[in-house]
């Protein structure tokens, strides 16, 4: 049973991780910090917090949590963010296929839900830590129109050369 955000439209490209064995609370903290943000500065700032060059802001999930440069709580989730790479990187080749442009693709729904805890056997019970993550970008409608603008530009121009090489060509001349 497939379920239809109201924001789904023509204009998005959607990507799910289901199950994922990542902590449901950092990659809440970690949608909340990705929410909203073009898919370009979500790649450099999932890259950094892997390289442990930049921290996520914990302001919701941060009892017992010490301080990081420029802000209060914060930490480092690297599998969280690996995961979420992943999925933003699929996500770009959705809309790819979609025919967007992906340099101003803009996450416009990030959402990270529990998902069930699997069953353990053996003596030693253990809960795995499971998550849903969904993603949805869409199109930036300023810059698009704007790359729109100056690529109509440049299809008139190259129509004037193909022109001029048509007639060379008609004429005789190499190009």
């Amino acid at each position: 049973m497939s379920v239809k955000s109201s924001l789904e439209t023509e204009h998005t490209a959607m990507a799910k991780g289901l199950n994922l064995p990542i902590s449901p609370k950092q990659s809440v903290e970690l949608s909340k910090c990705l929410r909203y943000k073009n898919t370009s500065y979500a790649t450099k700032f999932l890259q950094e917090v892997i390289d442990m060059q930049r921290a996520v802001p914990f302001p919701t999930f941060n009892k017992d949590m010490g301080h990081k440069p420029g802000m209060a709580a914060g930490r480092y989730p690297q599998k969280a963010a690996r995961e979420f790479l992943r999925l933003i990187k699929a996500v770009e080749a959705n809309a790819q296929v979609k025919g967007f442009d992906t340099t101003v693709l803009k996450i416009t729904k990030i959402v990270a839900n529990k998902a069930s805890t699997p069953q353990t056997g053996g003596r030693k019970r253990h809960a795995k830590k499971r998550t849903h993550v969904e993603i949805m970008v869409m199109e930036d409608a300023k810059k698009a129109s704007k790359k729109n603008l100056s690529s109509k530009k440049t299809e008139s121009e190259s129509k004037k050369i193909s022109r001029t090489n048509l007639k060379n060509v008609r004429q005789g001349e190499a190009i």
